[in-house]
């Protein structure tokens, strides 16, 4: 996860082409594969009564200099002990960003003591974390506005109601890996999307929303699905294998509509179906620049994003401690080459069956037979992480579980 040099936010794109390059100078940043970071979101509750809504001046009273400058503009915004840093979503989601670190057993330790340090503040204040992808008991309620998150709703609104679900119901647990080396990269890129549907079978906490069945095992990934198909659906795909990462995500991120134009005051308004390149062009009234075309590659949400590193999105929080089990699982799938290319061979013929996946889970029987392969290689590889001593076990019972039920539904 290295930073890219510092370039010239200002200047001015007139040509698709310097666009093009600009955003292949940033999106994969090569080399040998030694950091993995993690970002965990959850839905936030009364710890008494889990139905009843969490204000923004509670949650920011709670956070106190923790809290992020949207809840509160004075906020010195203060990491947490072990460095990661706390944000707040639309819906009053918190999300803690680790610091990647070198080792598993450095992350996994470093991110329960954070975790730890976080859910005493909140108790203190008698809230509580949730422990699955969407909240299970409240309707979607907005707690934090802002430009960008009015924007936002504004966009997603013309397809329905799927864009507030997610924007004030969802949390997600998202791992963090290293693009890996020249040679390596593109087996990666595509490791990390074939993986994607069986995984998220695998993993779905997501099947309860405002006190109801939801039909689906990931209502959270339904409703990404759903709100803005070239903004949020995967970048890879089996029938466009053949792309190279760079060229596919470059693509990808130019032809996607505009979410927003930053500007003074307090709405960001574009009209709708206005792309990037459609602003190089003059579709707007002053031309972009290439800061205005890092905010857009920010609006752009896929199963799998390039940040110089791969910020895989498509896992549903999970309940306590169990989240260190799909992240542990990830980095043994991307242990070494040999581990991934044997993870893609058994997850390729289920690389496409996102919607399946989300509406099904290990109900769908090609992706459990596709997830009873994946569970088993990380076993085999998971000797071969630098786990903490106390986790190992943990991990360990924690992917036969998944095992179990993926062996069950692929009966």
């Amino acid at each position: 996860m290295v930073m890219s040099p510092e370039l010239d936010r200002a200047g001015i794109l007139r040509e698709a082409g310097v666009a093009a390059a600009h955003i292949a100078r940033i999106c994969f940043k090569t080399g040998p594969p030694l950091f993995t970071g993690v970002e965990l979101e959850w839905t936030v509750h009364d710890a008494a009564d889990p139905a009843r809504p969490v204000d923004r001046e509670r949650l920011r009273a709670a956070l106190g200099r923790h809290s992020p400058t949207t809840l509160d503009s004075t906020s010195p915004a203060e990491r947490l002990p072990c460095g990661g840093a706390v944000t707040v979503e639309p819906g009053g989601q918190v999300e803690l960003s680790t610091a990647p670190r070198r080792s598993i057993a450095a992350l996994l330790t470093d991110t329960d003591a954070d975790i730890g340090a976080l859910s005493r503040r909140l108790a203190a204040a008698g809230l509580a974390l949730g422990g699955s992808g969407i909240d299970p008991h409240r309707p979607p309620g907005p707690v934090v506005d802002t430009p960008r998150y009015r924007a936002m709703r504004r966009a997603f609104d013309r397809r329905g109601p799927a864009g507030r679900a997610m924007m004030y119901s969802t949390a997600g647990l998202q791992v963090c890996l290293d693009a890996g080396t020249p040679d390596d990269a593109p087996a990666r890129w595509v490791a990390a999307h074939a993986v994607g549907p069986p995984l998220l079978a695998a993993f779905a906490t997501a099947d309860r929303h405002a006190g109801r069945p939801t039909g689906w095992a990931s209502a959270r990934m339904a409703a990404w699905l759903t709100i803005d198909p070239p903004r949020t659906g995967p970048v890879w795909s089996p029938a466009r294998a053949a792309r190279d990462p760079v060229t596919a995500w470059t693509e990808y991120a130019l032809s996607a509509p505009l979410l927003c134009v930053r500007a003074d005051g307090p709405d960001w308004p574009v009209p709708s179906g206005i792309t990037f390149v459609d602003w190089i062009d003059g579709a707007l009234p002053r031309p972009p620049t290439t800061d205005d075309l890092d905010y857009h590659l920010s609006t752009l949400f896929p199963p799998v994003r390039p940040r110089g590193y791969l910020e895989i999105r498509y896992l549903d929080a999970q309940p306590g401690r169990d989240w260190s089990t799909p992240v542990a699982v990830l980095a043994a799938l991307f242990a070494d080459p040999a581990t991934t290319r044997a993870a893609t061979e058994h997850a390729l013929p289920v690389a496409d069956r996102w919607r399946q996946a989300a509406r099904h889970g290990l109900a769908d029987p090609p992706l459990a037979r596709a997830a009873v392969a994946l569970l088993d290689l990380a076993l085999t590889a998971l000797p071969r992480l630098d786990l903490p001593t106390g986790a190992h076990e943990e991990i360990r019972a924690g992917v036969r579980r998944r095992r179990a039920a993926a062996e069950r539904g692929g009966r």
